[in-house]
């Protein structure tokens, strides 16, 4: 049996419940998290830190009547186990590049500072990625120049979502997800900074000014790539990423590169596939972020639903690295 057959059936088998019966209650994960603010279950694109003693998920939420907030805006939970969250805060519109809203957040820790880097949202082609500053977790400073990046080039349309983020060589490597000018082909870029800069505007140099570093291009990549969720192992730069767009289903592939914008894939079949049918992620799943604890050990955390997205949940599965390979290890996860 080949490497990639045998991890999409470990993923399979053991990342995802069984099939359950019509009469049955579908097996939930150990972590499965979402917001009920709105009334309905509901929680996307992940974010985890470890700031203060504390673990701290950043997580988006969307718009619903009587909201305070217009727009999508960004939820904050905290846990001291990665798997047991409770909210804590969100975030508010601040300035004029999150009038109609803001969401996908990706967090990192510096200088003893949290930066947030998302998207607006709501503004179609003309979305683009922020940044902001928090020395508590929950309150955060707006970078003055906001929206700080948005991609050139006659390949993209000039929007840029699901910003990521990763110390590289002495630069702050970002990256993020465009589309093709006839705007239904979602691709990949990445910029970069100096990693001792303040992030502004002018800071950004975009190093994949001819075409994007990876498009959809297997069969379960449909017509999207984005959420990229790099990490560092060995020395090279490994990219978890979602194939296809939401509930396509979307689910999660792998590429590894040697400078962090060429990169090749892994596997011919996604390392995290939805689950299958009566599961809790039957639609998908999707949206990946990788979080290295301090000992070392790597969660990949995603979002899924079985509804077809009226509800979303979230959820986390250890990862290991046999032969430059990742492979999913839920065993790690502490007992309920």
């Amino acid at each position: 049996m080949n490497k990639t057959l045998s991890f999409c059936i470990a993923a399979l088998f053991l990342a995802l419940p069984a099939t359950v019966a019509a009469s049955e209650e579908p097996e939930l994960p150990r972590m499965y998290f979402a917001d009920t603010v709105s009334g309905q279950p509901f929680a996307k694109d992940p974010t985890v830190v470890r700031f203060q003693d504390r673990y701290w998920l950043y997580y988006s939420l969307r718009s619903y009547p009587g909201k305070p907030t217009r727009g999508w805006n960004i939820g904050i939970a905290t846990s001291d186990n990665l798997v047991d969250w409770e909210k804590v805060g969100e975030l508010t519109n601040t300035g004029e590049a999150e009038r109609n809203g803001f969401a996908a957040p990706n967090a990192i820790v510096l200088d003893g500072k949290i930066h947030l880097f998302y998207q607006s949202y709501g503004n179609g082609p003309r979305d683009a990625i922020c940044h902001a500053w928090s020395e508590d977790g929950v309150n955060f400073t707006r970078n003055p120049t906001n929206p700080i990046f948005r991609p050139t080039g006659d390949w993209n349309n000039g929007r840029a979502i699901d910003a990521s983020v990763i110390e590289h060589e002495g630069r702050l490597l970002l990256y993020w997800a465009t589309r093709d000018p006839g705007h239904k082909i979602q691709m990949q870029g990445v910029s970069a900074a100096p990693i001792d800069s303040d992030f502004t505007r002018e800071q950004w140099t975009q190093l994949n000014p001819d075409g994007p570093i990876l498009k959809p291009e297997l069969p379960w990549e449909t017509r999207c790539i984005e959420a990229a969720a790099p990490v560092r192992q060995d020395g090279r730069l490994y990219m978890f990423y979602g194939g296809g767009y939401n509930n396509d289903p979307q689910q999660v592939g792998v590429a590894v590169s040697d400078d962090g914008i060429e990169f090749t894939r892994l596997f011919d079949e996604p390392l995290l596939p939805n689950g299958p049918p009566g599961s809790w992620n039957s639609s998908e799943s999707g949206h990946p972020f990788l979080f290295r604890d301090e000992d070392g050990q790597d969660y990949l955390f995603y979002q899924g639903n079985n509804d077809g997205g009226r509800t979303w949940y979230l959820s986390v599965v250890p990862i290991d690295w046999e032969d430059g390979l990742p492979v999913l290890a839920p065993e790690k996860l502490p007992p309920r």
